[in-house]
């Protein structure tokens, strides 16, 4: 009798969002290794502390970034996209659908259109007054929060501004989990049954998608990392089950 080998659970590609860099995933990235999943974090264009010609960088330019590690896989991975990430994240799953194993979009949905056309500048700074007033900071330590403020990088301004072209159906049908931390599932999809919310909506459009609650901050990746790389690992060995050994 044989017997088939292990399907090795799908790489993982973690993308943060505003202000952030591949640093914001530290802890998942180890807690994902350590249960033998291979997993990477992006820092996307003028994202990081250095960069040049913050100004010039637009959507396409962070949707081509992530594209590019999505193509840079020996084998199709599990895309985990955070925050404002959603938008860019979702236009790669509708630019190379047949190159991903799944996505995971953490308190953040499938964005179309532009996150806030009416942005100005060049670039979007962290206002740490207005944001600590409308997100939630649950599970955060005061340590946590003053790392965020320290590093946190200016949003290139176009990024938030602009919109990309979606064209492709396939993208309705890659398999999607939307973990929610600020909100619950029912209410994010009570939000995105309304229109004019562009964050969510993408959420009308899928058609394969698990919700999964985990209540915390806005950034569970440093309120509930365990917690939240033991629900992408389980993605990425489910992303690879179904798939055929080739």
């Amino acid at each position: 009798m044989s017997h088939d080998a292990p399907t090795a659970p799908a790489p993982v590609i973690l993308v943060p969002g505003f202000w952030l860099g591949a640093w914001a995933w530290d802890e998942v990235v180890e807690e994902l290794r350590d249960a033998g999943v291979e997993a990477r974090a992006l820092t996307l264009p003028g994202l990081s502390p250095d960069a040049r010609n913050r100004g010039r960088v637009t959507m396409e330019d962070h949707v081509a970034a992530i594209r590019e590690a999505v193509e840079a896989a020996e084998r199709p991975p599990v895309l985990v996209v955070h925050s404002g990430a959603g938008f860019p994240g979702y236009a790669v799953s509708d630019r190379v659908p047949d190159r991903i194993a799944a996505m995971v979009y953490v308190d953040t949905a499938p964005g179309v259109g532009a996150m806030n056309p009416e942005v100005q500048g060049e670039e979007m700074p962290l206002d740490w007054e207005e944001l600590s007033a409308e997100e939630n900071l649950d599970g955060l330590s005061p340590e946590q929060l003053q790392t965020f403020r320290d590093r946190a990088v200016p949003q290139p301004g176009a990024v938030v501004r602009e919109g990309v072209t979606l064209s492709d159906d396939a993208r309705r049908e890659v398999p999607t989990t939307i973990v929610c931390t600020s909100y619950s599932a029912a209410e994010y999809q009570q939000y995105a049954a309304q229109e004019g919310m562009a964050w969510l909506a993408g959420i009308r459009e899928l058609r394969d998608i698990t919700w999964v609650d985990l209540p915390t901050s806005h950034w569970p990746m440093w309120s509930r990392p365990g917690e939240l790389a033991a629900i992408i690992a389980d993605v990425a060995r489910n992303a690879m089950a179904g798939r055929p050994t080739s």
